[in-house]
């Protein structure tokens, strides 16, 4: 069977993700420093390392069968290309932003001025979209400076903490899209390396299903093991089993991150105790 051509970024935050999500799913990769493709050594993948702007006319040609690809390089370089999977890291927003002192509190407030970015294909549209003009500067990188030295009145490109922005002395004033890593496909992905991207797949979701979750075990009371019960999500439905103290059941469950803290609040007012929370490494559904 050949081998998965799958590219991830060079360097980078988004690198140190992609790797560290190919470990999680059981794929051990020889890479050394500065080497642009390396093997799996249990596992048929080779990982292809390279600028992320690049990746979309790889991903076209066929270099590379799939890419670990910022969601917003795909909207801006790629938009023909589709993705099998949202991966829920390196999560940004393309921003537009002005000096903090400007009078622009709107994107309507830029029609007719200047805007830097390393986006302009997303800004083209965004800007047709709202039946608004603007004179775009290309820049890659450093685009936060274009306005502290009067190359534009305004900015757009992707802002994660907003650390940035501050240090610039910039304001955001409109989200053109919220972006993540996703999981790209070539168009000209061969069956054979399909079914190994299905694999991939799999584990994948697995990997991030099992972030998202919790495993919760916990103490009822008999007597109150029905309210308790009420509160409680599950795979498939809760574990109950007799403890060895008589009127007492040991419960477990998983329980989803964003709903963590409001059911361990109500799992204590209605008589729960000895609550232990664990992280799951993976759950296969």
């Amino acid at each position: 069977m050949s081998n998965l051509r799958i590219a991830v970024q060079k360097s980078g935050r988004l690198n140190e993700d992609s790797m560290r999500i190919l470990k999680d799913i059981g794929i051990s990769i020889d890479n050394g420093k500065d080497q642009l493709k390396a093997s799996a050594r249990n596992f048929p993948v080779e990982v292809f390392y390279l600028r992320n702007g690049d990746i979309p006319q790889y991903l076209r040609d066929g270099v590379v069968d799939a890419a670990i690809i910022g969601e917003n390089v795909l909207i801006e370089k790629g938009s023909d290309l589709e993705f099998v999977e949202r991966l829920g890291f390196s999560k940004c927003k393309v921003s537009i932003a002005v000096p903090k002192e400007s009078k622009s509190n709107s994107l309507k407030d830029l029609n007719g001025k200047r805007i830097a970015t390393s986006y302009p294909e997303t800004v083209r549209k965004f800007l047709k979209e709202q039946n608004l003009d603007a004179q775009l500067h290309i820049i890659n990188g450093s685009v936060e400076i274009a306005p502290n030295i009067g190359l534009a009145d305004g900015i757009c490109d992707i802002v994660s903490s907003g650390s940035t922005l501050f240090k610039n002395g910039l304001k955001e004033i409109e989200v053109l899209l919220k972006s993540e890593a996703v999981l790209a496909v070539s168009p000209q992905i061969s069956d054979e390396r399909k079914v190994i991207l299905d694999k991939i797949q799999f584990r994948i979701q697995s990997v991030l299903k099992g972030r998202d979750s919790k495993y919760v075990l916990l103490n009822a009371p008999n007597d109150k093991l029905e309210n308790i019960l009420k509160l409680l999500p599950g795979m498939r439905s809760p574990t109950v089993l007799p403890l060895a103290e008589k009127g007492w059941s040991s419960v477990h469950t998983v329980v989803t991150k964003n709903k963590f803290w409001d059911i361990i609040e109500d799992l204590k007012a209605n008589g729960a105790e000895g609550i232990l929370v664990c992280p799951i490494e993976k759950m296969v559904l």
